[in-house]
C-alpha cells in the first residue's frame, strides 16, 4: 500500500495516509498551512477492545484534508504529528468524545473551539454536526457511517468521503458560531468552557471499568451472584483483550447480569438465558466451566455487597425520595430555579449546570449545617468543578434553600 493516496469526494480532495512516510508528508503540509486544525476521529469501540482512533481526520487551510490511519504505527504517528498538531489551535465537534483517543496518540490541543458545545451555548437543543453545518454553512452532509467498523482494512471509499466531510466545514462553522456567540454576549462563556475542557484533558488517563460498574449490579442480592458477575466480567475482559474484541461482542452486560441473577445449574439452563450466544460454537460449555469454577470456590472469597452507607455522595432517586424527602424537595426547587435561569439566558439547564453537579451541591447543602449564603455556595460549586460564569448565575439561587 502506498504511503499516501489522493482521493476526491463531492466536497473536494483529501489524502489518505497509512504509513510513517505518509504521516510525514501530511505533517509537512499541515505545518505549512494556516489557522486552526480541524480535527475528528473515527473509532471502533463496538468492534474492538478499546476506544482507540483508527482514523484521525485533520483539515487546515492552505494544507488540505488528511485522513490518517495510525494502527500499526502509533509510536511513529505520535512522533511525527505531535510536534506539528499538538499544542495548536483546534476545532473539534463534541471534543470530549475525541480527546481521549487523541491523547492516547500524544495529541493535545493548546486552545479549543468545540462546535457542539458552542451550539448548545447558543441555544440549540440538538447541535449535532449535520444540523450545525446545515444551519451555519448551508451544506447538507451525507451521514450514515458513524457506527461502522473503522478498524477494517481497506476502508471503503464512501466511508472515507464521510470522514473527510466531518472536518472540512469546521473552520467555517466555528467562525459563524463565534460571531453569533459574540452578538449574544456568550463568547466569553464559551471560551471559559473550552479552556476547561483543554485543562481537563491535559493529563487525561483512561479509567478502566470494573465489574462493580456493571449497570444493575445493585440488583444482585447474594454474594454468590456477585461472585458470578465478577468472574464472568473478568473472564470476558481477558478474552476481549486477548482477541482485541469489544467485550459486548463476547457477552453483553445484560447477559452477564442475567446469568448472575439466574445462577444456571446446567449447560442447558445457561444456554436458555435470554441473549446468551448459545449458537456460538463451544460457548455454552466454555462459559459453564467458568460458572462451575465459581460454584466450586470457597464462599469466603465471594465479594460483599457494596455498603451504600459508606458512600458520601447523594443516594439514588428512590432512596433520596423515600429517606430524605426534605432534601429531595430542595433538589426539585433548585432544578426549577436553574431551569428558569437557563431559560432567561437561552441555554439548556444542563449547560448552566450539569445535573450531577446540581445533585451533589444540593445534597451537600441540605446535609451540612448552614447558613448557606452565596459565597459559601460559590466555594462549594467551585470545588465541584463549576466554571466561574456558572457560579455567578447559580450560587445566588441557593438562597432559596434558606429557612424563612
Amino acid at each position: 500500500m502506498p504511503a499516501s493516496s489522493r482521493h476526491a469526494s463531492g466536497s473536494g480532495a483529501y489524502t489518505l495516509a497509512t504509513t510513517p512516510a505518509g504521516y510525514r508528508r501530511a505533517a509537512e503540509a499541515l505545518a505549512a498551512g494556516r489557522g486552526p486544525f480541524a480535527i475528528d476521529t473515527e473509532r471502533a469501540s463496538a468492534y474492538r477492545y478499546d476506544d482507540r482512533a483508527f482514523v484521525v481526520q485533520i483539515y487546515r487551510r492552505d494544507a488540505g484534508t488528511f485522513l490518517l490511519a495510525p494502527e500499526g504505527h502509533r509510536e511513529e504517528f505520535e512522533s511525527i504529528l505531535a510536534p506539528v498538531v499538538g499544542g495548536g489551535d483546534w476545532i473539534v465537534h463534541a471534543a470530549p468524545e475525541d480527546l481521549p483517543s487523541l491523547s492516547e496518540l500524544g495529541l493535545y490541543p493548546g486552545t479549543l473551539f468545540d462546535t457542539a458545545l458552542a451550539g448548545r451555548i447558543a441555544g440549540f437543543d440538538k447541535p449535532n454536526l449535520a444540523a450545525m453545518v446545515e444551519e451555519f454553512c448551508g451544506v447538507t452532509l451525507e451521514k450514515g457511517h458513524g457506527r461502522e467498523d473503522w478498524s477494517e482494512v481497506p476502508l471503503p471509499d464512501e466511508w472515507l468521503d464521510y470522514a473527510a466531510e466531518d472536518v472540512i466545514y469546521l473552520n467555517e462553522l466555528a467562525e459563524a458560531q463565534a460571531e453569533l456567540l459574540a452578538d449574544t454576549d456568550k463568547l466569553a462563556i464559551a471560551d471559559e468552557e473550552f479552556a476547561f475542557i483543554v485543562a481537563e484533558y491535559a493529563e487525561w488517563e483512561p479509567v478502566r471499568k470494573t465489574w462493580r460498574d456493571l449497570k444493575g449490579i445493585s440488583q444482585l442480592k447474594s454474594r454468590k451472584s456477585l461472585a458470578v458477575a465478577r468472574t464472568l466480567w473478568n473472564e470476558r475482559d481477558r478474552e476481549a483483550r486477548s482477541r482485541d474484541r469489544s467485550p459486548s461482542q463476547i457477552l453483553s452486560n445484560k447477559v452477564v447480569l442475567a446469568i448472575a441473577k439466574e445462577l444456571p445449574r446446567s449447560p442447558r439452563e445457561l444456554g436458555a438465558v435470554h441473549g446468551f450466544p448459545q449458537r456460538r460454537r463451544g460457548a455454552v460449555q466454555a462459559w459453564f466451566r467458568v460458572l462451575q469454577s465459581v460454584y466450586d470456590s470457597d464462599p469466603a472469597t465471594w465479594p460483599e455487597r457494596a455498603n451504600r452507607g459508606d458512600e458520601t455522595g447523594p443516594p439514588g432517586k428512590s432512596a433520596w425520595q423515600r429517606h430524605h424527602p426534605d432534601s429531595w424537595g430542595a433538589l426539585q426547587a433548585m432544578r426549577s430555579a436553574v431551569a428558569y435561569s437557563a431559560a432567561q439566558m437561552e441555554v439548556q439547564p444542563e449547560v448552566l449546570l450539569t445535573p450531577a453537579t446540581l445533585r451533589e451541591a444540593v445534597w451537600t447543602v441540605t446535609n451540612e449545617p448552614g447558613p448557606w449564603g452565596t459565597h459559601r455556595a460559590a466555594v462549594l460549586l467551585r470545588s465541584l468543578g463549576a466554571r466561574e460564569w456558572q457560579i455567578a448565575e447559580v450560587a445566588p439561587l441557593f438562597g432559596l434553600l434558606e429557612p424563612n
